[in-house]
């Protein structure tokens, strides 16, 4: 099968102004924080990616959704894709984005993270924080007035899973009943991938090595939206097994950053999960490959498989900025300012 063949977009166009999940998502997220994707309800997923495609499509309906709106970007780690796309997202619909450098000083070393919330939302409109620790994005949240958006956390990546299952629409026209399949570590990304195919229908196999697996609690929420969406979760520990019939095969790195004192342990583990040309032969022969990057290039995926005509990364790379437009659009109240929603 041709790249173009693969790669051709199959999602139809949608009138987003009358649609009611969108209209329903932006009374009730207004204000609200983006901490995890089971923050969200299925239609609330629903509405941010069929948002985020009309963002897309018509970025010069949303040039002044939100014109002199704030936002602080904090990170605790080094970021090319999460920075970017959130200041370039905010920056094209009118407003601004602050950058805060905090990987030489994590949140709540220098000052208590309650009193850094309660100074912080005084002067802006949303608090975007990439963190080590989950209860960091927790605590800012709980203390401030402000959104707070989780950019990534050690438990969670839910603006990357919303941008992914949006790719995967854009691919596959909906993502209800597609067979999605993650190999590698039980880790964030796992998590966020887990709760958002789910929330869409989608049917998730894990497959990571013993004692890898992901958080139970995450697994047992996952399941349980799953079976209300008819859909299910499989857990497993053979790559080959997982990867039968997949339409999306999905890996990360196996070493997250913070965790590089385990990379002469964990390489001989993961290595037969390896994503290769014979693992992408053995899933359907319209299977898409999928990495949230940055990916160590012949260890958790070969050259081959990353730059092929399977390889939909750069689109996943290119939707975080659309995805992200859409949740805040939604969290700060944006859609009052957009022409067609009013």
């Amino acid at each position: 099968m041709s790249s173009k063949a693969i790669l051709e977009p199959q999602l139809t166009e949608i009138s987003v102004e009358n649609d009611p999940d969108i209209l329903a998502a932006a009374a009730r997220l207004a204000g609200e924080d983006l901490c995890s994707i089971a923050d969200l309800s299925s239609s609330e997923v629903r509405a941010i990616l069929k948002l985020g495609h009309d963002v897309k499509r018509n970025p010069r309906d949303y040039r002044h959704a939100l014109d002199a709106k704030q936002m602080v970007l904090m990170f605790e780690k080094a970021s090319l894709r999460t920075r970017l796309s959130f200041e370039t997202g905010i920056n094209t619909m009118g407003g601004n984005a602050i950058f805060v450098d905090q990987t030489n000083s994590p949140l709540g070393e220098r000052e208590a993270i309650s009193d850094v919330a309660r100074n912080v939302d005084r002067w802006v409109d949303v608090i975007v924080l990439r963190t080590y620790a989950h209860d960091t994005i927790m605590e800012m949240g709980a203390n401030a007035r402000t959104p707070v958006i989780n950019a990534l956390s050690d438990f969670e990546h839910p603006c990357q899973a919303l941008a992914d299952f949006m790719t995967l629409e854009e691919h596959f026209g909906t993502v209800a009943g597609l067979n999605f399949t993650y190999v590698g570590d039980g880790n964030n990304v796992c998590h966020s991938l887990m709760l958002t195919g789910a929330q869409l229908g989608a049917n998730v196999t894990i497959a990571t090595p013993r004692g890898y697996s992901p958080d139970i609690e995450i697994v047992t929420k996952a399941r349980e939206i799953a079976e209300s969406n008819g859909s299910e979760i499989k857990l497993l520990q053979d790559p080959h097994a997982a990867v039968e019939n997949a339409d999306a095969i999905y890996t990360d790195v196996c070493v997250s950053m913070g965790m590089e004192h385990e990379s002469t342990k964990r390489a001989p583990i993961f290595r037969p999960y390896q994503v290769n040309e014979a693992l992408m032969a053995e899933a359907s022969p319209r299977a898409v490959f999928m990495h949230c990057l940055p990916a160590h290039r012949n260890a958790e995926v070969t050259d081959a498989v990353l730059d092929g005509p399977q390889s939909i990364v750069f689109d996943q790379a290119e939707n975080r900025m659309h995805a992200q437009k859409a949740v805040l659009l939604l969290l700060l109240g944006g859609l009052v300012n957009v022409t067609k929603f009013q």
